[in-house]
């Protein structure tokens, strides 16, 4: 498909923040085939397997996690691009890298880091994932990090949108290679956020009602997912209740994505480059207003019936205790760091603490609760509930 003269053109690239020497360079590939390689053969992408998504290391072997949300984000994002006339490998990488950052067991996880570093700037899951992708995971040997293009860096920084006061680790990563975070991103960073929310709103549906959490019933309260459900009904009356919960859940998606891509097409009317897509002000790729009202309404249910629900609770607040018990013991004891790790631990603050952190953030659920284990001698409990 032809690219649309408002897509990001990996030609144009701004580069990147090292140079690098391209002799014997491996494949005929673009800089965003180059940023999307580098993610997929990345550890951080690899860890991103055992980390949860909606459920704390479920039992069950057909709940998402971390990685399969970021492969079906990615599915999503490229449809949306290639439709749009975008570029649909840039879009692909973001969308693959989008959830790097977090740490182990999520949300919880991640309010257990920023009270552990609330003397040394806190910690932001997608700063962390800028600061593993730059500075933590380093392959190569003339530089730190993947060395990943200034639009990848870009869309990641901003996929949400600008940011008036960033924390610690962005304003010093920014420092260094200065992103514009006070712009909008590209359109291909748009359409990766986009196409995050519409994954995590069906998917953890679809999770919620395989373990029990969530009721259909309950969601057909929801007047958008009720006029779908009558849709299955009517085109699928005799099929079994899982498939036509399955059903749902797609027409759902596709619903959102052509909504995207309709309201997307109005908004870049007589947009004439990447760079006007950036000076626009506002998001471009975006739900209809009426789209966006049913969106809200499906997350305030999740937040209420899912996210919120009482043994979910118990479970976080049971991972929670497990990196803060992490963060205190090597706080207290730095030898219990893994060894490649002492090595780097600085001897002052906060960059001592903010190595801690490091660590601990780039730990699957998996290997958090066996450190646990190791360092208290008791195998923390209570962690799944599905």
């Amino acid at each position: 498909m032809t690219r649309a003269p408002f897509a990001a053109d990996p030609a144009a690239s701004r580069g990147r923040e090292f140079s690098e020497n391209r002799e014997g360079v491996r494949g005929p590939r673009s800089e965003f085939q180059r940023d999307r390689d580098r993610i997929l053969h990345s550890i951080s992408f690899r860890r991103l397997r055992s980390k949860t998504q909606v459920f704390i290391a479920p039992d069950g072997d057909h709940y998402r996690t971390r990685m399969t949300h970021s492969l079906e984000v990615a599915q999503i994002g490229r449809v949306i691009a290639r439709t749009l006339g975008l570029e649909e490998d840039l879009t692909e990488a973001l969308c693959l890298a989008h959830d790097i950052g977090h740490p182990p067991f999520g949300h919880a996880g991640e309010m257990a880091l920023s009270q552990a570093m609330e003397r040394h700037g806190g910690f932001d899951h997608n700063a962390q994932g800028l600061r593993a992708l730059m500075r933590l995971e380093s392959p190569y040997c003339d530089h730190d990090g993947l060395n990943l293009s200034w639009e990848m860096l870009e869309g990641l920084a901003k996929h949400n949108g600008p940011v008036a006061q960033p924390g610690w680790a962005l304003a010093q990563l920014n420092a260094d290679y200065p992103l514009e975070l006070d712009q909008h991103p590209s359109l291909e960073a748009q359409i990766a956020a986009i196409a995050d929310d519409i994954a995590y709103d069906n998917h953890d549906i679809d999770d919620g009602l395989r373990a029990g959490f969530l009721d259909l019933e309950d969601l057909l309260t929801i007047d958008f997912v009720a006029e779908q459900w009558r849709i299955v009904e009517r085109r699928f009356p005799n099929a079994p209740r899982d498939r036509q919960l399955r059903e749902l859940i797609r027409g759902q998606i596709g619903l959102m994505v052509n909504d995207v891509l309709e309201n997307t097409k109005r908004a870049v009317v007589g947009m004439g480059s990447a760079a006007e897509i950036r000076a626009a002000g506002r998001a471009l790729g975006t739900f209809s207003p009426a789209m966006n009202t049913a969106e809200r309404q499906i997350k305030k249910f999740m937040y209420d019936r899912l996210y919120y629900h009482p043994d979910q609770l118990v479970a976080a607040e049971r991972a929670r205790d497990v990196v803060a018990r992490l963060y205190a013991a090597y706080e207290q004891d730095s030898s219990l760091l893994a060894q490649n790790w002492q090595h780097r631990l600085p001897d002052t603050e906060p960059g001592r603490s903010r190595c801690i952190a490091d660590f601990i953030a780039g730990m699957t659920d998996r290997y958090a609760i066996e450190q646990c284990a190791k360092i208290y001698g008791v195998m923390p409990a209570g962690l799944s509930n599905v």
